[in-house]
């Protein structure tokens, strides 16, 4: 195989910019809906946002097969391979995490591995890059983490909410999702429900 370089660096201080994201990561999971801010001095491949970017520094290693959605630039895989030394697959149902860049342009999300009755903890982790918390769907979430309920307005087609009513109904198997803006995140476990919001 044939060695990958890039000229783009990666966290300039690995350990504390590793915790301070994990941390923000943690606090989207258990706190469905809610953004978090992610600071990071990244400067990021073409194609990934400082969000996604850094938190891909954050949860890929050596252990891991990710899957890429066509379409990213070659840099993007040579950047992850060089800093986080991760494997690659064609096969979403193989992958322990998936880049999604352009999620309207992605027909079918039941292809990823939904873990197992023994270990429903080994699903597929979706990181999708969103371009704005306004102007999609408004949807009333609720579930664990979310006090009341909650309504939000991500920039996703309305086919991520008929996707996610099915991953609702297969629990405690599923698939768990981080929306990845620019520099700030929003965490989707599969406890999480939805439904749509009418404005009475």
């Amino acid at each position: 195989m044939t060695p990958t370089f890039t000229h783009l660096p990666g966290f300039s201080d690995p350990i504390h910019d590793s915790q301070r994201t994990f941390r923000a990561l943690l606090d989207a999971s258990s706190r469905p809906a809610k953004v978090f801010n992610i600071t990071s001095d990244l400067t990021t491949p073409t194609g990934l946002t400082l969000a996604c970017a850094t938190a891909c520094l954050t949860l890929l290693d050596l252990d891991v097969q990710v899957w890429l959605q066509p379409g990213f630039a070659p840099e993007v895989k040579d950047w992850l391979l060089f800093h986080t030394g991760c494997q690659f697959t064609e096969q979403p149902e193989k992958s322990d995490f998936a880049l999604i860049h352009e999620l309207p342009s992605l027909s079918q999300l039941f292809s990823f591995h939904q873990g197992t009755a023994e270990q429903p903890e080994t699903a597929t982790t979706l990181l999708i890059q969103v371009e704005s918390w306004q102007g999609g769907q408004p949807v009333i979430l609720t579930g664990p983490g979310i006090l009341d309920k909650q309504i939000i307005t991500p920039k996703l087609p309305n086919y991520f909410w008929d996707f996610w009513t099915k991953n609702n109904q297969v629990y405690p198997l599923g698939i768990d999702v981080f929306l990845l803006a620019e520099n700030t995140v929003m965490g989707l476990p599969r406890t999480a429900k939805y439904q749509v919001y009418h404005n009475a």
